[in-house]
């Protein structure tokens, strides 16, 4: 018999009357999936140690897709059965939220308690870990599974609540320029033709200390051009109630220049995410750069 985390085990009654048990195992003592197990029983919601009988069998969590690789215990390597195939949303956002924290693989699966492997299965395969499992990766990426789970994504954010003692404070024109980074998704505050004013997103660069994006002429991110427009960045992490802004003030241009025009299109990290055609360069040189962040007040 071996198992691995997120499986069920059932014990089947053998005497008249007696109820059949089952739970899942949220705890392996031997590398290779072996028994004992640790259970917590779907009728008691309590954990106990099991040495299954030959009463016991075990219900593998989930099957494998064709052409994926077939589904290991947390403390094997997977084994690849066929071609390629794409991660699936827990995988990617355990894999973004990990890079986004600077975190190796290796550390963020030791936090969590599982084998490296397993960690590299689920973020490169279409997977359901088990609820045990994705507690522990959200608790070693200082998330929620929730979250993980794409929970809230159609929400907006900051809807946990504020911190008991919060601290805001101002940004130095250093950290402001190291937290607009290179790239992303920032928001541009023009006049609309009917003088109504309105705040976009953007996909932006940073060339140079300079805010580029892309858009068409006829679009309304194009009414910055000739004008002095506020360029907006911001970061909330919803789990602590924490969270930064980053405001930039400056004249809007529009990139002429051929040789800049091409690097720009060279250099670009992604085409604009509202997609058509989007090959207007328009330029924001800072002459304001200001920030705040709110975190704990120390105690």
């Amino acid at each position: 018999m071996r198992a691995h985390l997120g499986d069920r085990l059932v014990v089947e009654s053998t005497t008249s009357g007696a109820a059949r048990r089952d739970g899942e195992i949220v705890g392996l003592h031997h590398e290779d999936g072996t028994p004992p197990y640790d259970v917590r029983w779907s009728d008691t919601d309590g954990v106990t140690l099991v040495f299954p009988g030959p009463d016991a069998h075990i219900q593998h969590f989930g099957h494998p897709r064709p052409g994926a690789a077939r589904r290991t215990s947390p403390h094997e390597e997977p084994v690849s059965v066929g071609g390629p195939v794409d991660p699936g949303d827990i995988g990617r956002r355990v894999a973004a939220e990990r890079r986004r924290q600077g975190l190796g693989r290796e550390e963020t699966a030791r936090r969590a308690r599982m084998s490296p492997g397993y960690l590299s299965y689920l973020e490169e395969h279409p997977a359901d870990p088990s609820l045990a499992a994705l507690i522990r990766l959200a608790d070693a990426l200082g998330t929620t599974t929730a979250a993980l789970r794409g929970g809230g994504t159609g929400l907006p954010p900051g809807q946990g609540h504020a911190l008991l003692h919060p601290r805001l404070e101002d940004l130095g024109e250093e950290e402001c320029r190291s937290l607009l980074s290179t790239h992303g998704v920032g928001r541009i505050a023009v006049a609309s033709s009917d003088g109504r004013p309105a705040v976009v997103p953007v996909n932006y660069e940073i060339v140079d200390d300079t805010i580029a994006f892309r858009t068409a002429p006829d679009s309304l991110p194009a009414a910055a051009v000739g004008t002095e427009v506020a360029f907006e960045v911001d970061h909330v992490d919803d789990a602590m109630s924490r969270g930064w802004s980053v405001l930039a003030v400056g004249r809007a241009s529009v990139v002429t220049e051929p040789e800049a025009v091409r690097g720009l299109a060279e250099h670009a990290h992604t085409t604009p995410w509202a997609g058509g055609e989007r090959q207007m360069w328009v330029s924001i040189r800072p002459t304001s750069l200001t920030g705040r962040r709110i975190t704990a007040e120390d105690r």
